[in-house]
């Protein structure tokens, strides 16, 4: 009976410390847990639906976390992280701006690439203009719209221009792909300069015009961790979920291509 008791006892103990070590552990309270917290990221305007896809595939995957996005023009965001924006991670539209905050020691390690991109003309669904060639976009008359020299789509544009030998006269040069996307759709604009994977966004709002040209231009996309980031661990587990199998089905169906 003694012995019995004992090994009640025992038994009972045993438990308390379980319990009292499950209480402990990172998964009860969170607070502990190196995987929970908030990783910001800011994106080329143009990752919009692929990044936000996988910011909640993130968030699914670690529970307590959360993906705070930011989207603009690559060389935009490059401004706001020299001038010391919070940003935990990094994905620009081409190499040259991540290039940048490399160049100003600014990255945590070193970027990869993950996806590329190529241009392709967007006209409203009508194509009031009878667009059908990259030479059509500079006749009297059309209004075409372009990313600015400094964006990733914008310097993409000159580069076909060169290859082409079109020089074209945009009624208007904007600060992000998805801003030339919405004159297209508004119809403020006859024709718009943009990535395939934008026309691909927006269905039937656009129609998608390809271009031999465009194989002139193609942007390579990198991702990298800022080197002022509060939680790395969190950032370099982004950057992994975007560069592998997971980001590269998303980004696949997408439109973009392989780095």
């Amino acid at each position: 009976m003694r012995n019995a008791f004992r090994k009640a006892a025992a038994l009972l103990a045993a438990l308390g410390l379980a319990a009292s070590l499950a209480s402990c552990s990172p998964a009860a309270g969170g607070g502990t847990n190196t995987t929970a917290g908030t990783v910001t990221v800011y994106a080329a305007a143009s990752l919009k639906t692929t990044f936000t896809e996988l910011a909640a595939s993130f968030e699914a995957a670690h529970p307590g976390t959360k993906v705070t996005l930011n989207f603009a023009g690559s060389s935009d965001l490059v401004t706001q992280i020299t001038q010391g924006a919070p940003a935990d991670v990094f994905a620009s539209a081409d190499t040259k701006n991540m290039t940048k905050l490399a160049d100003a020691s600014l990255l945590d390690g070193e970027p990869k690439d993950f996806a590329t991109n190529v241009l392709e003309i967007a006209v409203p669904a009508a194509n009031p203009a009878s667009v059908s060639s990259f030479a059509d976009l500079a006749k009297p008359g059309v209004k075409v719209v372009v990313c600015a020299p400094q964006v990733p789509c914008g310097a993409a544009t000159e580069k076909v221009e060169k290859a082409a030998g079109t020089t074209l006269k945009p009624v208007s040069e904007e600060s992000s792909v998805t801003d030339v996307l919405g004159k297209v759709i508004s119809g403020e604009a006859d024709a718009g300069l943009v990535y395939v994977t934008d026309v691909k966004t927006a269905g039937s709002k656009v129609k998608g015009i390809p271009f031999a040209e465009a194989d002139q231009a193609v942007n390579t996309y990198p991702i990298g961790i800022v080197g002022s980031s509060k939680n790395k661990e969190l950032a370099r587990a982004f950057m992994e979920l975007v560069a592998g199998s997971e980001g590269r089905k998303v980004l696949v169906d997408a439109g973009f291509g392989a780095p």
